[in-house]
């Protein structure tokens, strides 16, 4: 069984030869760019190396997957928003509307900034995998991309008090994802990824989230062509139904939510995605990112997974214990 197979079965809930292993989210690191002579932040911008980070997440490390971007700007910067290159993972955080102002879409929003360079990646990576590794696609939710455009703290306050302003801003959002997921898809992704890190219970009322938020990833989910995972970061216990509801294929969860409460509030049939906490990739050992691995398949994990990002400092060994774990797994 290669890796695509492995990783659609697991997402659609079948038996597989061993657990399928992935990182539903940036999967760029500082050793993975040294591996490949790959330029920061080239990688974030120009799509043959795009495609060289994005396949070192198989060949390197043996994902079963790889995915682009590496980021969560880029609907953000089609739509205006100054993107910042000061970490090894960019950035965007100066804010082009305040709440009273009346959000624009822009009709060649897939021409924009570095859209085209990111769906030329996805053509060629497509092609890179020859069918062996299952190709995937990121987007950024609609609450992450109007936090951009607004700015955390007017949206976060609004959400609470007056959560009607922020609906513009979450239509636009919507209207970006649904675009670039499309485009996609057309592609070559295989399965898209959702990431909505503005919508955390760390962050949002889990009340906001349930009334404001939930039905713009049931609508996204509806209407992607192909199947979605959907990432909330932090603990997602108290909106774990909610999430399992929006129809995705899998949840990707922090090891901050207790598995065995997800289990319970998701149901068996709901695959869970994670496992491994990302802060212990860069700075434990490979035995101990091996015992962590363990122990969540123990407990019922289904697809392993770093919980958010791997951190760009990472090294190596860790992220390949991973896959290790899942090979010498029974």
């Amino acid at each position: 069984m290669n890796g695509r197979e492995r990783l659609l079965k697991a997402l659609r809930g079948e038996e597989t030869d061993r657990p399928a292993v992935f990182c539903a989210n940036s999967t760029a690191t500082e050793q993975q760019a040294e591996r490949f002579g790959l330029r920061w932040p080239a990688f974030h911008q120009k799509a043959e190396e795009m495609v060289k980070m994005a396949m070192g997440a198989h060949e390197l490390f043996g994902f079963d997957g790889v995915r682009l971007p590496f980021c969560q700007t880029m609907e953000a910067e089609a739509l205006g928003c100054e993107v910042f290159y000061r970490d090894f993972i960019p950035s965007n955080d100066v804010a082009i509307y305040r709440l009273e102002d009346s959000p624009r879409y822009p009709d060649d929003f897939l021409k924009r900034a570095r859209i085209p360079e990111l769906l030329e990646g996805m053509r060629r990576l497509k092609g890179e995998a020859k069918g062996e590794v299952l190709v995937i696609g990121g987007i950024s939710g609609p609450l992450t991309i109007a936090r951009a455009v607004l700015d955390s703290v007017p949206l976060l306050k609004a959400s609470l008090k007056t959560p009607e302003r922020i609906l513009p801003f979450l239509q636009v959002g919507e209207r970006a994802s649904l675009e670039l997921a499309k485009a996609l898809v057309d592609a070559g992704a295989e399965v898209l990824v959702i990431e909505d890190m503005t919508a955390s219970p760390d962050l949002l009322h889990p009340r906001t989230y349930r009334t404001a938020v939930w039905e713009y990833h049931r609508r996204l989910v509806e209407t992607i062509p192909v199947p979605c995972v959907l990432h909330i970061c932090g603990n997602v216990t108290l909106i774990a139904e909610e999430m399992a509801r929006s129809g995705a294929s899998g949840l990707s969860i922090d090891p901050k939510a207790n598995l065995k409460t997800m289990r319970e509030k998701v149901g068996p049939g709901m695959r869970l995605i994670g496992g491994i906490e990302t802060l212990a990739l860069s700075l434990s050992n490979p035995q101990e990112i091996k015992n962590m691995a363990f122990r969540a398949l123990r407990e019922g994990i289904d697809i392993l997974a770093p919980g958010c990002a791997i951190p760009p400092n990472s090294p190596s060994e860790n992220i390949k214990a991973m896959v290790e774990a899942a090979r010498e797994y029974v």
